[in-house]
């Protein structure tokens, strides 16, 4: 990370899709979810909550890419005490969090609930007291870690994209002038809600020069992660706020940031150079009223 997204995205990474139906799976007789996929989740159990062993529950299959050892995954979650009810922590009031799937980073019982699964899957994970720690009921919802929609043909003159097969975005530079203001070209239009000011956006994204393509930050490669930050109220470069607000969640957008709209201190060796970005949409949360 550089400059100002780099202070932005360790403040807020403390770390939507919805498929728009309801699931109400039982676990067993003493636990029942409601809710839609990506929506804050209903848990239902008498408690004190026995638990024994550990259990894990397909809610709802997702039916997108599998999640896979080693690599980012995005979920938001809700977890409460089985001992009296009480909210010990969620996301869906934040942002959904990104980890690396490895047991050391998420832990045994995380990795093993959600290995294998595939996006826009609901799990359910009943783990028993463990020493001072109560019982836990925790549901995951499963989020995409790339774009998803519709393609767009981009306008003539713009760098060109190409998309590995995990979604790794390739900038290839053009002999066209840059343009003189910033310019948002979606290249993938997703389905969710417009992005609003205010709100807290999570998005991979790929930066390079509009000269020569020369990439100079990404979220995307080795053990990084999907990053989180405000939009629309001046936290990030002129030129994000610009180009992301009222874009749609699921989008792929490449910006174009002339000098000036990019990062700008005096001081930065990039403060006179026309950069490209390209950026995946893939959650927006709270905003001015907590939507």
């Amino acid at each position: 990370m550089r400059g100002v997204l780099t202070a932005v995205v360790a403040l807020v990474l403390v770390l939507g899709l919805s498929t728009g139906c309801s699931v109400e799976p039982r676990l067993d007789p003493n636990v029942t979810v409601t809710g839609a996929f990506g929506v804050e989740p209903t848990l239902t159990f008498t408690s004190p909550l026995d638990v024994s062993d550990r259990r894990i529950e397909v809610l709802a299959e997702g039916t997108g890419d599998e999640v896979v050892e080693g690599k980012a995954v995005l979920v938001h979650y809700w977890s409460e005490s089985g001992e009296d009810g009480s909210v010990i922590g969620e996301t869906y009031s934040d942002a959904p969090r990104a980890y690396l799937l490895t047991v050391d980073a998420v832990g045994q019982d995380i990795f093993d609930t959600l290995s294998g699964r595939k996006v826009g899957a609901r799990v359910l994970q009943v783990l028993p007291a463990e020493g001072d720690a109560p019982p836990t009921v925790t549901v995951f919802d499963i989020l995409p870690t790339r774009a998803q929609g519709a393609a767009v043909e981009p306008r003539d003159g713009l760098p060109t994209v190409t998309l590995a097969a995990d979604g790794t975005p390739t900038i290839t530079s053009t002999d066209a002038e840059p343009p003189l203001e910033v310019t948002a070209q979606p290249l993938i239009r997703g389905e969710g809600p417009q992005i609003e000011p205010g709100e807290i956006i999570t998005v991979q994204y790929t930066g390079a020069t509009w000269d020569d393509g020369t990439v100079f930050d990404s979220t995307w490669g080795q053990d990084m992660l999907p990053a989180a930050f405000p939009i629309g109220v001046g936290s990030v470069p002129a030129g994000w706020d610009e180009g992301l607000v009222e874009q749609t969640v699921g989008s792929q957008v490449l910006l174009v940031l002339p000098p000036g709209s990019g990062y700008g201190g005096n001081d930065d060796e990039l403060a006179d150079t026309t950069l490209v970005f390209v950026v995946d949409i893939l959650a927006a949360t709270g905003g001015p009223e907590g939507s």
